[in-house]
């Protein structure tokens, strides 16, 4: 039998995090996340989002075992923004059992109609910075730090429940190239000219800390079309510097800076800790920093995870993200880096998609946001 609990202490929030960490425990391609950063996310009290979101945590017992979780979340701001009435689920994770899966979403859409909502949609997080999408395709792939990963039998189970698709995201794999192509670096340099333009070389983390504002601003203004995203608060936005700013470095930021001296352009790079996290699963203490540090401050790094390139509206198409492109890959190729991974993409995204036409590319990995109607 299937007893369902909701989530109610910071001692549960734990059991919560640590539960897929168990379930993948064996898994090749499971990477935990950072557990400190998942525990402030899930916090009332430390997370901003819950300033204009409502949620509910579960864990599913079997023979008093934890066999499945997931959150129901219903963000007001979302819903607003986009003129719609939906519940979102997000940290969906379950054994090999239907019936812990159906009393799992069981519990999500009852969340819904509790609050007047018609519409499931998930897996999405809390904003577009957070964890989203199920894995359909990449089963036998890794995942990257800001990804997260599931076994195939997700799929049939949500499905058989009368999820369909959504959207996807698609990622991928990057060879990067012995030699750059000078046709980008024509581009750039006549972006750069007739723009007025100019890169910001970055010495130090802090330098960049003076517009960290203006360049969260930059990538809503970028992405505030595109599937899930929201404006967020500027709790939100510091929150998310905290989060973010230990794991980057100079070496992998290009910014494009106008004549004002404005970002109008970013693209964000960090080393993979994939190996560090697995090894440390995704504690810094005692001593789990020790490979996290060591992966950060190496100086031979075979592939690294593109978190972000965006460019403000109004400079679109004008040959800016050959500039972006030409900074990042000069960087790579300079550090004997071989491959890139990005980040998921909407698969409708043609212009970010485009970008990679240059080089050697895999499509390796699917992301899916399912939905279904409760009406």
């Amino acid at each position: 039998m299937i007893t369902i609990k909701e989530v109610t202490s910071n001692r549960e929030i734990k059991k919560f995090i640590n539960f897929p960490v168990k379930l993948y425990k064996d898994s090749l391609y499971y990477v935990p996340p950072l557990f400190i950063e998942e525990y402030e996310t899930l916090r009332r009290d430390k997370n901003p989002a819950f300033e204009y979101c409502d949620t509910k945590m579960f864990l599913a017992y079997k023979d008093g075992e934890i066999v499945g979780r997931v959150c129901a979340l219903h963000n007001k701001r979302y819903n607003e923004v986009w003129n719609c009435n939906k519940v979102r689920f997000t940290r969906l994770d379950f054994i090999d059992d239907p019936e812990v899966s159906k009393v799992l979403m069981a519990e999500v859409e009852k969340f819904a109609t509790e609050r007047g909502l018609t519409e499931v949609h998930g897996p999405i997080g809390f904003c577009d910075l957070d964890k989203q999408g199920m894995l359909v395709e990449g089963f036998d792939r890794i995942n990257m730090f800001v990804t997260p990963y599931n076994n195939e039998y997700y799929v049939k189970h949500i499905e058989d429940m009368g999820y369909f698709k959504d959207i996807d995201w698609v990622e991928f794999l990057i060879k990067i190239p012995e030699t750059l192509d000078e046709r980008i670096q024509r581009v750039a340099d006549i972006s750069l000219r007739r723009n007025k333009l100019k890169i910001l070389h970055l010495k130090k983390m802090k330098d960049v800390m003076p517009m960290a504002d203006k360049i969260f601003d930059l990538i809503y203004d970028a992405y505030k079309d595109l599937y899930g995203v929201i404006p967020l608060t500027d709790r939100q936005v510091q929150m998310y510097i905290k989060q973010f700013i230990s794991f980057l470095t100079p070496d992998y930021i290009s910014i494009i800076l106008n004549e004002q001296d404005e970002p109008i352009s970013v693209g964000i790079l960090m080393p993979s800790i994939i190996k560090a996290l697995r090894k440390n699963k995704g504690r810094l203490f005692p001593f789990g920093f020790i490979p996290l540090l060591k992966a950060m401050r190496s100086k031979t790094v075979d592939c690294v995870e593109m978190l972000l390139i965006g460019t403000k509206r109004e400079y679109q198409n004008k040959g800016i993200n050959g500039i972006i492109i030409n900074e990042i890959f000069r960087s790579l190729h300079e550090k004997k880096v071989k491959y890139a991974e990005s980040g998921p993409m909407l698969e409708t995204n043609d212009k970010i998609q485009s970008m990679w036409g240059h080089f050697e590319n895999e499509q390796h990995k699917r992301r899916r946001c399912y939905k279904k109607d409760l009406v």
